[in-house]
């Protein structure tokens, strides 16, 4: 049974991973700007709040992992209270919109 349990879960998960995200990204660069203060300050920044944790870039990361992460966030499967907040007042369209907005290609702009 647990072998089974095991077997449908790790289906669940590549299916979840498989799902194509769409998102506007000149609508996600509107939304950024709760994301700014931390994420993209250049390389190496730490916050110290509510512990000292490596805050990631998000510019060139995969939008289906930007959602992901958000929607982890907003379930409490990833645990930082900043961001469960943050995650918590976004809709899945707006983390699909960020998400675009944050995987475009450098050098291309969201129009």
């Amino acid at each position: 049974m647990k072998k089974l349990i095991f077997a449908v879960s790790l289906l669940l998960a590549a299916s979840a991973q498989a799902q194509t995200v769409s998102g506007d990204a000149a609508a996600g660069k509107s939304k950024t700007f709760m994301c700014e203060g931390c994420h993209n300050m250049g390389g190496g920044y730490k916050t110290a709040f509510p512990d000292v944790y490596d805050v990631p870039m998000l510019n060139g990361q995969s939008a289906g992992y930007i959602v992901q992460a958000l929607q982890d966030y907003r379930s409490g499967a990833r645990r930082n209270p900043t961001m469960k907040a943050i995650a918590s007042s976004l809709t899945d369209k707006e983390m699909a919109d960020i998400a675009a907005y944050y995987a475009l290609p450098k050098g291309q702009s969201a129009k």
